[in-house]
């Protein structure tokens, strides 16, 4: 692919030095359909990366657009606090329908603000207020967003220090094989649980995502799920689920802890629930929980009515035939990791490990900086993707669910070949 050097002027003398995935994607994009997006020269690129999984459906799609449109042009309500509109009901009803009921969830439904740290942090709040205490146990690279409250149970340093003060009542565990089967699971959590001298304050909840995106495609096992929600009983600790990037079918079930069988306390939704990457987050809880005063935690945006339509059209388009999406999204996921399993072979000695489940899968490299480059002469021949991991050292892969399997083969043919031309 031949690229003109885009006019990146304003944004470099203008946008803050925060900035960071147009770091590795320097071009300007233009329009977006599907799995495609194309910059400003008409350049086009295979999007494995979908909004960081807010975009799972993929860019524009026509079904959702309608919705959208039609919503609008009728001067449907935008911005409703949380007032009682047309498109709330119509969304709340169609995901008790849907999502709640053919599960058999209890859930009441929260909408605390557009984005995920705000249902994080209502989750946190939430778990706080109904168990009287401080503390929260997550788990080692963790990620539950940029806001304070999340940044606590949040394990990345760089980020963590971005916060500029202590950040308190938050104590890390050993995520699932972080010690690689050399210790029994919650050996060490349990142990400081039942010592009374061990300093750690009795939890209010525990928080945990099924797979740490951000920190690696790190895949934790049903058993473990199902031991470490039997521990949250046991001592009377919430389990906090955060399912913001896993969840709505990302790794095949709608909800990612399906697969283990267990029914957490709390769960966290956001990315992907709008459907067209509007910004919309649920916090999810069982009822007896839903000890909140009115206005006791709120936000002006919490509201997005538009949200709420495309979010309804996702539902009813793709969820409700029950298992269909399921099944695409596992056979997707199979054809990656067969790729992976190529490219592995292939560069025996320089690829540490593959892992993942659905739609999301992670390509880690012994050369911590090997990932980057792999990402970078993707995006030269025209693949989206993005590295994770504490060091950057993982190559993500987070296709939209509706990917082609013929844009599924050519974007695992250029990460082949990107890895090929990295060594």
């Amino acid at each position: 692919m031949t690229i003109t050097q885009p006019d990146l002027s304003v944004f470099e003398t203008l946008e803050s030095e925060v900035r960071s995935y147009c770091r590795g994607w320097p071009t300007v994009f233009d329009r977006a359909r599907g799995s495609l997006m194309y910059d400003e020269d008409g350049h086009r690129y295979l999007d494995f990366f979908a909004g960081a999984g807010s975009l799972n459906y993929g860019h524009n799609n026509p079904v959702l657009k309608r919705a959208l449109i039609d919503y609008l042009t009728r001067d449907g309500v935008t911005h409703g606090l949380d007032m009682s509109t047309t498109a709330k009901r119509s969304f709340l009803q169609t995901f008790q329908d849907l999502v709640l009921r053919p599960r058999d969830l209890p859930y009441k439904v929260m909408f605390p603000g557009p984005t995920g740290t705000n249902a994080v942090e209502s989750a946190l709040k939430l778990a706080r207020k109904v168990k009287g205490r401080e503390a929260i146990v997550s788990f080692t690279n963790a990620f539950h967003g940029m806001s304070l409250g999340s940044l606590a149970v949040t394990g990345n340093a760089f980020k963590r220090a971005g916060a500029g003060i202590p950040l308190v009542h938050g104590t890390p565990m050993p995520f699932d094989n972080y010690f690689d089967g050399t210790v029994p699971d919650f050996l060490w959590f349990e142990r400081l649980l039942e010592d009374q001298g061990s300093g750690l304050n009795k939890p209010a909840a525990v928080i945990v995502e099924t797979v740490q995106g951000e920190g690696g495609i790190n895949v934790a096992r049903p058993e473990w799920l199902r031991a470490l929600a039997g521990l949250c009983e046991r001592q009377d600790m919430l389990l906090i689920v955060d399912d913001i990037q896993m969840g709505c079918g990302r790794t095949g079930a709608f909800f990612s802890f399906e697969e283990a069988g267990i029914v957490p306390d709390i769960v966290t939704v956001s990315k992907s629930i709008s459907g067209y990457g509007l910004p919309m987050s649920l916090c999810l809880f069982r009822p007896e929980l839903d000890i909140w005063e009115p206005g006791e935690h709120n936000g002006t945006f919490r509201g997005n009515n538009p949200a709420f339509v495309t979010a309804t059209a996702a539902l009813e388009t793709y969820w409700a035939d029950g298992s269909a999406m399921e099944k695409q999204t596992r056979a997707r996921g199979e054809r990656i990791e067969q790729a992976l399993v190529a490219v592995t072979e292939e560069n025996v000695a320089d690829v540490k490990e593959y892992r993942g489940r659905g739609l999301v899968w992670g390509l880690e490299f012994h050369d911590r900086e090997r990932a980057d480059r792999v990402a970078r002469r993707a995006f030269e021949l025209g693949l989206l993707i993005e590295t994770s991991g504490p060091q950057g050292e993982v190559v993500k892969l987070l296709p939209a669910l509706t990917v082609t399997p013929d844009e599924l083969d050519e974007g695992l043919s250029v990460l082949a070949r990107a890895v090929r031309e990295t060594v």
